[in-house]
C-alpha cells in the first residue's frame, strides 16, 4: 500500500488548507486511517483518526477547526483545516492500518504565518 500526501502550502493565519491522502488500493477495508504531524524540534503527534465506521478523534488543540473525513471512493482520506495558527504549522503525514501493518505516506509540509 502506498499514501501519497498533497495540499499542504502557505497560508496567512486564519485561513484554511483541504490535505489529501490517497491511497494505492481500495480504503474500504483500511481499520484506522489518520493524519499526524510533525513541527521542526518536536516529537510527531496524532492529530486526527477516522475508523472504518466512521468514529473520528481529535487532539484537543485542532478541535473545532479541523475535520477528518475519507471517501471510500475515491480512495481518499482528507483533512479539512479551518482558523489556521502558525503553531499548525509542521509536516503532516497521513497513516493508515491495514491487515496488521501500518502504511506512511511521504508527509506535506504546512506553514502558518503570523
Amino acid at each position: 500500500v502506498q499514501l501519497q500526501a498533497s495540499g499542504g502550502g502557505l497560508v496567512q493565519a486564519g485561513g484554511s488548507l483541504r490535505l489529501s491522502c490517497v491511497a494505492s488500493r481500495s480504503i474500504s477495508s483500511f481499520n484506522v486511517m489518520a493524519w499526524y504531524r510533525q513541527a521542526p524540534g518536536k516529537q510527531r503527534e496524532s492529530v486526527a483518526a477516522i475508523v472504518s465506521g466512521g468514529i473520528t478523534t481529535y487532539v484537543d488543540s485542532v478541535k473545532g477547526r479541523f475535520t477528518i473525513s475519507r471517501d471510500n471512493a475515491k480512495n481518499t482520506m482528507y483533512l479539512g483545516m479551518n482558523s489556521l495558527k502558525p503553531e499548525d504549522t509542521a509536516v503532516y503525514y497521513c497513516k493508515a492500518r491495514y491487515g496488521g501493518i501500518t502504511y506512511w505516506g511521504q508527509g506535506t509540509l504546512v506553514t502558518v504565518s503570523s
